[in-house]
């Protein structure tokens, strides 16, 4: 016996109400990240300020705020692109920890 179109739709294993509800949650759980984001963002400043050395926060202005490639900041700076690629590593790192638990 062939199936119709109609006959493939209602054998969908997945329930309206739950992909409706599913929807609503996500919907919901956007608007809490929102939140949650301009806090964050909200306190990056001052973390940036008050955690990171002056040569982490030029290097992660540069490489954020200007867009630099690593080699680029390691040719401006006169250092090696390990260097650089380390110190962003590891200012991101502290600012992660720090900031994790302004969440």
């Amino acid at each position: 016996m062939r199936s119709t179109r109609y006959e493939t739709r209602q054998r969908n294993p997945y329930d309206p109400m739950d992909l409706a509800a599913l929807r609503q949650w996500q919907r919901e759980q956007q608007q809490d990240n929102r939140a949650q984001i301009e806090r964050l963002l909200s306190k990056l400043p001052v973390a940036v300020d008050q955690e990171l050395t002056p040569r982490q926060r030029q290097m992660l202005m540069m490489h954020f705020h200007d867009g630099m490639r690593v080699t680029d900041i390691a040719r401006e700076l006169g250092v090696s692109k390990s260097v650089v690629s380390r110190t962003l590593a590891r200012s991101t790192e502290r600012l992660f920890r720090v900031l994790r638990y302004s969440l």
